[in-house]
């Protein structure tokens, strides 16, 4: 492999301008898709093989027209201290706002008035109207929404009490300023990690074309595979920091190259070889835990693992033939000062990286033990997860959706919010003994009479329970429901959906570990011909991981350091987290892993002992690694300003996850366990060694091809 990126460097080298021209190209290619494309909508949510998604698809069967994708939006009215919603004036205000709501678009289907439908609270204090829309939210015009605000706008100026609910407010998530100072935090990062601004600006250029083909075909996608608003995010956040850090890698590799007094094409060619060989690898472990997401059987979670694995894919093509060619281009200028008048390495000064492995290998088990123990004790919170789907709940108050939820819950009872519908496959008397079944169970608020279908053979049942929609009462009754009621009877609605969707995470976690880490435990049993390499790289991420979730909970369930992140609503964590989380933290996990030990495994094969190979291995790559794990925590936290409380939770999940991993694993616990076990960290079985296919990561054909070259001249004299 090394042999044919080496050709594959210098080619793009040498034709720099037509692989330029090819890239911006694409670019070009992708934005006019995307600029053409209709807008992504919300993708549509389901879950395959659960009870709540064969009620809804059964409910789509029976009820044509009930289950439709359509926006919903609810205003909720709520009277002046000593007034019920059922006097004159009040009534006469909601009576406005409902022929306001009938009246103000065309996209409205349905608009119930709440004297006519009962949504008025008994104690008569609070009211709401349910609109439908024919269009999904994210479908809606800005006119649509505006006339649903104002309506609800002009009854707030006659009294009353107005909030607005429903996901007839989505919209696309708002960016906030921290995407941009991440990558300035970045670009700072590469300035000093280099020393010359060309040389800083190669990762940041190429990382951005390759995150902006990727985002773009994903946009321009969007509408025909039927992806979400917040996939695009997603690769985004993924692909900017995977693309920055690969091209960090062959970047430092060319300069170092150059330092060895190669030309600029011999070390392009080098750098491409050796670095872009650990890339390829990096790139491929990250790759196989996106896609490795299908194994989960969500729909919407396999697009989001596909489309960023793809983003992945463009970020290393990028880094093994775009940066080559710009390299070209930029000549002397990649080099800084520092370098032309001699590096520490040079003058045989040790760098931080050197003396850091040297102090690891004189107390391996001192910083073993502190490293085991600290992220042990941040893991600890891990141990209290309650996971669940974000609602109007877990808002902040701040928000009208929450006030709405807050106002219905006291007029109606916690659990109105969290409705659960019962599809009944059956007859009038089936849905009547049904109903009667459900009203002798416990926790219940309220239960409607059986809706039949116009053919007869089917019902719906509206239960409404008495706690909360994300509490252990409320998923307790829906067990009591399902177990009390045969197989004709099946329960769906958000909240139960909610509760299967979660079951559907903690069912699928163990099979995902089990693949995404035998795959990758094999692949790098490849790179680096060792069993114990690998066997530590897997039970070092897993600590990471757990601590990474330990510190999620912390802040987004109980409320640590809330305020500092811009939580200002705690709740469960959301159900997808941990497993989305365990897929792109190991593929991160495995880049350092991959980086680093590769120089230790290239020295160790040139006849370095252990402890040698280790102070090797951080002396060429430990302030690059540093540097790529800053750049990557910078533009993951870069997302924690995001308004969305999905992609603010996973933006602060990864950017603790990778400073744990790259910091405390790879850092400190990966050359303490490398310094205990000597030799036998690279032990091979010899019939293992002779079945695994030899992919040559450490460039042994390109020390090969130099004693062909060598040989060249005495050919010709002879």
């Amino acid at each position: 492999m090394a042999t044919f990126l080496y050709k594959l460097g210098r080619s793009a080298f040498r034709r720099r301008r037509l692989v330029a021209l090819l890239w911006v190209a694409l670019l070009a290619l992708a934005g006019v898709g995307a600029a053409t494309a209709p807008a992504a909508t919300s993708s549509s949510f389901s879950i395959p093989g659960t009870e709540a998604q064969r009620a809804f698809d059964l409910l789509e069967e029976r009820f044509p027209g009930a289950g439709a994708d359509g926006a919903t939006a609810r205003v909720v009215f709520k009277a002046p201290d000593g007034q019920k919603m059922t006097d004159a004036e009040p009534k006469a205000v909601v009576e406005e706002t409902v022929a306001a709501l009938r009246s103000g678009s065309d996209q409205i289907v349905s608009v119930a008035d709440p004297y006519e439908a009962r949504a008025v609270s008994q104690d008569g204090s609070t009211a709401y109207v349910s609109v439908a829309y024919e269009v999904n939210g994210m479908e809606l015009t800005d006119e649509t929404r505006e006339a649903l605000k104002q309506a609800g706008q002009a009854a707030q100026g006659k009294g009353l009490t107005v909030e607005l609910g429903g996901d007839a407010l989505q919209s696309m998530p708002e960016t906030g300023a921290g995407e941009i100072v991440g990558v300035v935090i970045a670009g700072i990062v590469l300035v000093i990690t280099f020393g010359s601004l060309v040389a800083a600006g190669l990762p940041l250029l190429t990382a951005i074309i390759g995150v902006g083909i990727g985002v773009s075909t994903i946009t321009a996608l969007a509408n025909v595979l039927d992806l979400g608003s917040t996939t695009s995010t997603l690769a985004m956040m993924i692909g900017l920091a995977v693309g920055i850090d690969y091209a960090l890698f062959i970047v430092s590799r060319y300069r170092a190259e150059l330092a060895d007094g190669r030309s600029k094409e011999e070390a392009a060619g080098r750098a491409t070889g050796t670095a872009g060989s650990a890339v390829v690898f990096a790139g491929l472990t990250v790759v196989i835990a996106l896609v490795g997401l299908a194994v989960v059987n969500i729909p919407m979670l396999t697009k989001m693992g596909f489309a960023a694995a793809g983003t992945v894919v463009i970020a290393v093509l990028i880094a093994l033939t775009l940066i080559p060619a710009l390299l070209g281009f930029a000549g002397d200028k990649v080099v800084g000062r520092k370098q032309r008048k001699g590096t520490a390495e040079e003058t045989g000064k040790p760098n931080a990286g050197t003396r850091w492995a040297r102090f690891v290998i004189r107390r391996p088990v001192l910083v073993l033990l502190a490293g085991v123990l600290g992220l042990g004790a941040i893991a600890v919170p891990a141990a209290s997860l309650e996971m669940g789907l974000p609602d109007d709940g877990v808002k902040p108050v701040s928000a009208t959706e929450r006030r709405a939820y807050d106002l219905l819950s006291d007029g109606f009872g916690p659990g109105f919010n969290g409705p659960l519908l019962v599809v009944v496959d059956g007859d009038r008397a089936a849905a009547d003994r049904t109903v009667d079944t459900i009203k002798g169970l416990d926790g219940i608020a309220a239960v409607t009479p059986a809706t039949p279908n116009k053919a007869g053979d089917a019902a719906m049942i509206t239960v409404i329970p008495e706690d909360r929609p994300s509490s252990g009462a409320t998923e307790t009754l829906v067990h009591d429901i399902r177990g009390a009621t045969g197989d004709d009877v099946l329960v769906t609605g958000a909240t139960a959906m909610n509760i299967d969707f979660s079951q559907k995470m903690n069912d699928a976690l163990v099979p995902y570990l089990a693949l995404v880490v035998g795959l990758a435990f094999v692949l790098l049993t490849v790179v680096f011909r060792s069993i114990l390499v690998p066997l530590k790289a897997a039970l070092g991420f897993l600590l990471s991981v757990v601590a990474a979730l330990g510190a999620v909970v912390a802040v987004f369930q109980w409320g640590w350091l809330g305020s500092l992140f811009g939580v200002e609503q705690t709740g469960p964590i959301m159900s997808m987290m941990p497993i989305f989380m365990v897929g792109v933290v190991f593929g991160l996990a495995m880049d350092y892993e991959v980086f680093l030990v590769t120089r230790m495994r290239e020295a160790y094969v040139h006849g370095e002992r252990p402890g040698e190979a280790i102070v090797t291995g951080f002396r060429h790559s430990a302030r690059v690694v540093t540097a790529a794990a800053v750049i990557m925590i910078a533009v993951f936290s870069g997302f924690i300003g995001m308004s969305d409380q999905m992609i603010k939770m996973i933006g602060f999940g990864l950017a603790v996850a990778v400073l744990f991993d790259a910091f405390v694993v790879r850092m400190a616990i990966v050359p303490a366990v490398l310094a205990l076990l000597g030799r036998k960290a690279w032990w091979l079985p010899k019939w293992l060694d002779r079945v695994l296919p030899a992919v040559d990561v450490e460039g042994e054909g390109l020390a090969a091809h130099d004693a062909a070259e060598d040989r060249k001249p005495d050919l010709v004299k002879a």
